[in-house]
């Protein structure tokens, strides 16, 4: 089965960090663009970060820019969000995808179960 396994979210206090990890069971990320995608209550899913196959090949929303930093290990069949100086607009929750064809799409082939993260005082 074909699958991808969120994890490390969580609550934070503003200014914190928490650090997602996303794991592929089932088959190999290496030929997949990966992503990260949040969704907050009444508010449309967004991406917030994605990664090629080459990891030199990244994006960020402009509003994690700076906060957020995306990697991946293909030994470890896995991609990672470091998320540091968490504000409470982060709270989210968060969605890992991979997609063979597209980069950073919404359409994306797979995805997770998704991860809450809340940030708050």
């Amino acid at each position: 089965q074909l699958q991808l396994v969120e994890s490390g979210g969580g609550f934070a206090q503003p200014g914190g960090s928490l650090r997602l990890s996303c794991a592929a069971s089932g088959f190999s990320l290496d030929d997949y663009a990966l992503g990260w995608f949040r969704q907050a209550p009444g508010k449309e899913r967004e991406a917030v970060s994605c990664i090629g196959l080459n990891a030199g090949n990244s994006w960020y929303l402009d509003a994690v820019k700076g906060r957020f930093t995306i990697s991946r290990d293909n030994a470890k069949n896995t991609v990672y969000l470091q998320m540091n100086s968490l504000k409470p607009e982060d709270t989210a929750t968060y969605y890992c995808a991979a997609d063979k064809y597209a980069y950073c799409s919404k359409y994306a082939q797979y995805w997770g179960q998704g991860t809450q993260v809340t940030v708050s005082s």
